[in-house]
């Protein structure tokens, strides 16, 4: 892979560059970030789960504050290691910026295709293919790639379908498109070993061709039937993303009273290092600024720490050999470690958290229960009166699913499920069974 090549800002469809007009001087990387910014599915992160589904307190990150978090984190590794680029390979005609820019863009969208209540969400809506005697019913409707899409759903994946759908317009440049892809593979190709880039997969049948011109574009180096490796800056997305909810995840558990204060220091003080001065910050009078200066202080030694590991396997990176976290590499892994055991046993495991997971993981169930079983008759032939009542219930543009192939249908309506927040998630299911009645 060559980083001319790799930095393309062509847009699918495009021959040419387009470039910034009298009225705008944008570069294509920066009307990428714009467009994210404007898009429906980035508005709807403001009520998706993060850590603790639906919070009660205004401090706890959702789905948005993250994204918005990753992408400030991916712009300063982007423009640090953008200037080293440019200095070693002696490129012309780019700028930190631009490296910044694609990293802070595709960071910014990187969690647009979770499902409400997240992981528990993706769960939900595998189990329902998997387990479910309506779910199972569309395996015969489907090849196998199509039904492995069906039986594993992923978030990223369907983050991919949404952000190249003609309807929302955001044609974003294949640069972005490539640094956004985490997992360059389908799901039913067998991942390789060694290969952190294939445990999940990014990309449904739907979007195979799609994903094909990106590869060839820029010309990532091809691994098996439909993988690839991954694009170099995708490994600074994802360090991003690792590092804040490394940090800001405890940082959450502590302002909830999971954890102390004192446990908290622990546990960042090492990556701190000897800027950490334990009389400063207790000066300091509320929980708030004590945290968010170990935040701040624990990020920027993170950041530096992952630029160095990026340039020191840059090589590796660019030609397609390298596949693993750039976190795994850095001084501080031992202390992410220590931290992500502490987060796992006595945050992402805490009562509250496990109980809205449960309840979360029934209210999609329901939903595809009624929606999948309505869809099903219909594509059957034989649809019942309820089916009907229940596809009215629908918006419009979702309605016109049973108008199309099987796998097409089933996968527009997944579009509307997975793209609902927890509210409005909750909401449907109280009115469907019965538990609510709409308002005017």
């Amino acid at each position: 892979m060559d980083w001319k090549q790799l930095l393309l800002p062509t847009r699918q469809g495009e021959k040419t560059v387009q470039k910034g007009t009298i009225i705008s001087n944008r570069s294509p990387f920066e009307a990428d970030y714009d467009r994210i910014i404007f898009s429906y599915p980035f508005r709807q992160l403001q009520d998706k789960t993060q850590v603790f589904p639906l919070p009660e307190q205004d401090f706890v990150h959702n789905r948005l504050t993250h994204s918005l978090e990753v992408s400030s984190v991916g712009r300063t590794l982007g423009r640090h290691v953008g200037e080293q680029l440019i200095a070693k390979h002696k490129l012309k005609q780019v700028s930190p910026n631009d490296f910044a820019t694609i990293v802070s863009a595709a960071a910014l969208a990187h969690d647009v295709g979770n499902p409400p209540f997240g992981h528990s969400g993706e769960a939900a809506i595998s189990a329902f293919f998997k387990e479910h005697p309506t779910g199972q019913w569309w395996q015969q409707q489907c090849n196998q790639a199509q039904w492995a899409d069906l039986t594993r759903f992923e978030g990223n994946a369907q983050g991919f379908r949404l952000i190249n759908q003609k309807s929302l317009g955001l044609t974003l440049t294949y640069a972005t498109l490539g640094a956004f892809t985490k997992y360059p593979k389908p799901a039913h190709i067998e991942a390789l070993p060694g290969r952190t880039s294939q445990k999940k997969f990014g990309y449904f049948q739907s979007e195979a061709p799609i994903f094909t011109q990106l590869a060839q574009a820029l010309q990532l180096t091809p691994l098996s039937n439909g993988a690839y490796a991954r694009y170099p800056l995708a490994f600074l997305v994802e360090a991003a993303d690792d590092i804040c909810y490394h940090i800001i995840d405890l940082e959450d558990g502590c302002t909830l009273g999971l954890l102390s204060l004192d446990e908290t220091i622990e546990l960042l003080k090492p990556i701190v290092g000897i800027r950490f001065d334990k009389v400063k910050l207790m000066k300091k009078q509320f929980l708030h600024e004590k945290l968010g200066t170990l935040r701040a202080l624990a990020i920027n030694e993170l950041i530096q720490q992952v630029v160095q590991v990026f340039m020191q396997h840059e090589a590796k990176i660019a030609g397609g050999s390298f596949d693993q976290p750039l976190t795994d590499l850095i001084p501080a892994n031992q202390a992410l470690k220590a931290i992500k055991e502490v987060s796992v046993n006595h945050i992402y495991r805490a009562q509250v958290v496990v109980e809205k997971e449960v309840a979360g993981y029934e209210v999609l169930h329901g939903l595809l229960e009624v929606y999948v079983s309505a869809l099903t008759g219909y594509v059957a032939g034989n649809p019942g009166l309820y089916h009907k009542m229940a596809l009215r219930t629908l918006p419009q543009p979702v309605r016109k699913c049973i108008n199309q192939k099987p796998y097409m249908a089933i996968r527009t309506l997944l579009d509307y499920l997975s793209g609902m927040t927890d509210r409005h998630a909750l909401a449907s299911y109280r009115k469907l069974k019965g538990m609510a009645l709409p308002s005017w």
